[in-house]
């Protein structure tokens, strides 16, 4: 059973990556975003909300007061860049406090705890990862905007020190400043493998293979030698 969230969050990045998170998660619904704590109060009315992501400082009304005024507030998890709201956080008994910039990895370790409160504490973390389709899709930060990236797009990812590109399947690629380890942590596993420490690759858009070398859009790449178990067990190689 999907569960509704709504983001609040003062920063229009903030609330992109939130979405995407949240876009890639199956059991989680987006039935809406909003910058301020008195349009998420509106919300709150109108639609049926199961968990808040809620920013703690913004304008008008702090994220923690906000809580405190809620009748029946649903679960919360809160998300800041502040940790000094650390002790009212857990004084107001929310699911999880998350301090940005938010990896995906722990954004589904909040996840998992709303989803554990729900299930007698029994859930298996692999049955909350999204499975790619053409609705799955990621915001990075590139030429001062946030560009979206449909995750079934993607080629291969390919390192350049403290930036990585990002090559899909339109031809088009992508420069951002992040590191090849973190979209390895982002995009799931059973779709997208480390072939090399320089390189991550689409599964499915794989052409061919050698114990050396992928081919995928047209450009070989290379494996590294440290890889070719991981490859040979994403690739089914017996």
């Amino acid at each position: 059973m999907k569960m509704n969230c709504l983001l609040v969050d003062d920063e229009p990045e903030a609330l992109a990556v939130l979405e995407s998170y949240v876009r890639l998660v199956e059991n989680l619904e987006l039935v809406g975003k909003c910058e301020n704590a008195i349009h998420a109060f509106s919300l709150l009315q109108d639609k049926q909300i199961d968990v808040l992501f809620l920013d703690i400082k913004m304008p008008q009304l702090l994220g923690t007061d906000f809580v405190r005024s809620l009748r029946h507030p649903p679960k919360i998890i809160f998300t800041t860049a502040y940790r000094e709201y650390a002790v009212d956080g857990f004084d107001l008994d929310v699911t999880d406090y998350l301090l940005k910039p938010i990896s995906f990895d722990r954004f589904l370790k909040a996840v998992a705890k709303l989803t554990k409160s729900d299930n007698n504490g029994s859930i298996d973390p692999e049955k909350m990862a999204y499975q790619p389709n053409k609705d799955a899709f990621l915001y990075f930060r590139a030429d001062r905007k946030m560009i979206k990236v449909f995750t079934n797009d993607i080629l291969y990812v390919e390192s350049l020190k403290d930036y990585v590109k990002i090559t899909t399947t339109n031809s088009n690629s992508l420069v951002v400043k992040q590191a090849i380890s973190s979209l390895e942590e982002i995009l799931p596993e059973s779709h997208f493998v480390r072939i090399h420490r320089s390189y991550l690759v689409a599964i499915d858009k794989i052409k061919t293979y050698t114990s050396s070398h992928i081919e995928i859009g047209g450009t070989e790449l290379p494996i590294g030698r440290l890889f070719q178990k991981g490859v040979e067990r994403a690739l089914k190689i017996v």
